[in-house]
C-alpha cells in the first residue's frame, strides 16, 4: 500500500521548520478534515499523514501554518502575515505509490513538488 508524507524546510533560516502545524484535508461533500499535526525536530511527521485503508485516491490539501510558525519564530510577518496559511491541494491517482509533498517555506514565498 501507499502513504503520504511530508517534509517542510525553512529556507529563511537554513533549517527544518520544527514546531509547523499542518492540517490534512480531503475533498468530500463537505470538506473532511482529516487530522491535525506538527512537525518535529526534523521538519516531518512521526510518521505518514495517510496510509494503509485510510490512503486512496482522490484530492487532497494540506495546510501549513506558517504565519504562525514564523511569528513563533520571532519572524516580523506584517500582520496580517504576507503568507499564513499555505494551502497545497493535490490529487493521489494510485493508492499504491509513495506521495511526498515537501514545503520550502520563507516569510514572503514558498515551493513544492511531488517528492520521493
Amino acid at each position: 500500500m501507499g502513504r503520504l508524507t511530508t517534509h517542510v524546510l525553512d529556507t529563511a533560516h537554513g533549517r527544518p521548520a520544527a514546531g509547523l502545524v499542518i492540517e490534512l484535508w480531503r475533498e468530500k461533500d463537505p470538506l473532511e478534515c482529516l487530522g491535525r499535526y506538527t512537525t518535529n525536530d526534523d521538519g516531518r511527521l512521526d510518521g505518514p499523514l495517510l496510509a494503509d485503508d485510510a490512503f486512496e485516491p482522490g484530492y487532497y490539501e494540506i495546510r501549513f501554518f506558517a504565519g504562525a510558525y514564523f511569528r513563533l519564530q520571532g519572524v516580523e510577518t506584517g500582520e496580517p502575515a504576507f503568507l499564513d496559511i499555505v494551502p497545497v491541494r493535490f490529487g493521489i491517482a494510485n493508492a499504491d505509490e509513495h506521495y511526498h509533498v515537501p514545503l520550502l517555506i520563507a516569510p514572503y514565498g514558498y515551493s513544492t513538488y511531488r517528492g520521493s
